[in-house]
């Protein structure tokens, strides 16, 4: 058995432990509240932009724009990974980096090269660890995070898209269901694709002021753009809440702890004091 004074020393180890543990729960909980905030607000933009662009795949305008045409060969495929800058989130982005892994494996394995855009750090750091092709990254984007600071990075995929070089761009985040569950996900987000977005009953189609091809161009990059914000900030509002609960629980872990070792210090205290008390009491026998 250790001595006092080693169980001592971890037991205040311990304890300063739990005082960081409990000062990062209560930071990512004011963190988190304002993350969901930011997440919510952009939620009925996004889906609304989202429903028009379902139905602008499935009408019939007189220019049809660049990333509303299915390519039969996919040779490339770009990925606009999004993960968080910092740890001790829990399990938040291995979960995310696994399910990744898995569809590139998947697309590998189908032939296709593949190409990254990370957003965060540490998806940027696991990327280059496999040796992946990154074709743009972005880090340090804080906790209030700004489209204009978005955009550089994702145009980037875009042009290439644009360009040919890449024929299909997925983004991969996580999604916020509430503060106990975040869902990593992989979405298609170009081409467009009806089946994916939601496909519109019956024939649709609108009426272009003042032309087709600058309300379609305007419209579809909105489009990418306002997907990518809001998956940086689902990512956000998930990353706060796992980090919330991964100290809560090491914190809670970091009590059990202490009490099991002051248990085991007044074992150890009490097995000193009936040691000394023994000696003592053989002492006074031997000079009786």
């Amino acid at each position: 058995m250790a001595g006092s004074k080693e169980i001592r020393t971890k037991i205040k180890s311990v304890e300063n432990t739990r005082k960081i543990t409990r000062a990062m729960e209560m930071v990512a909980a004011a963190k988190m509240r304002k993350a969901q905030e930011r997440m919510r607000a952009a939620r009925p933009y996004a889906e609304k932009i989202r429903a028009v662009a379902a139905h602008l795949s499935r009408a019939n305008p007189e220019y049809k724009h660049a990333f509303l045409v299915k390519r039969d060969d996919i040779k490339k495929v770009g990925v606009i990974l999004i993960t968080s800058d910092k740890g001790l989130c829990g399990g938040l982005n291995s979960n995310l980096l696994r399910l990744v892994v898995g569809q590139m494996k998947t697309w590998d394995s189908e032939g296709k090269k593949i190409a990254v855009c990370a957003i965060g750090n540490k998806g940027l750091g696991f990327m280059n660890r496999m040796g992946t092709e990154i074709k743009s990254n972005l880090t340090g984007l804080g906790d209030a995070p700004h489209l204009a600071s978005l955009i550089g990075a994702v145009k980037v995929m875009l042009d290439a898209y644009v360009a040919g070089e890449i024929d299909a761009i997925h983004i991969c985040y996580n999604h916020f269901v509430n503060t106990m569950k975040q869902e990593p996900c992989v979405e298609q987000l170009l081409p467009l694709s009806g089946e994916q977005l939601g496909v519109p009953q019956g024939s649709w189609d609108y009426i272009y002021e003042p032309d087709a091809k600058v309300v379609i161009d305007e419209l579809l990059l909105r489009y990418v753009e306002s997907l990518v914000y809001q998956g940086v900030v689902e990512n956000m509002a998930s990353e706060q809440s796992s980090r919330m609960v991964a100290m809560k629980s090491a914190s809670d872990n970091a009590k059990s702890v202490i009490a099991d070792l002051k248990l085991v210090y007044n074992k150890a205290r009490q097995a000193a004091i009936t040691r000394e008390i023994s000696e003592i009491c053989s002492g006074a026998a031997a000079v009786g």
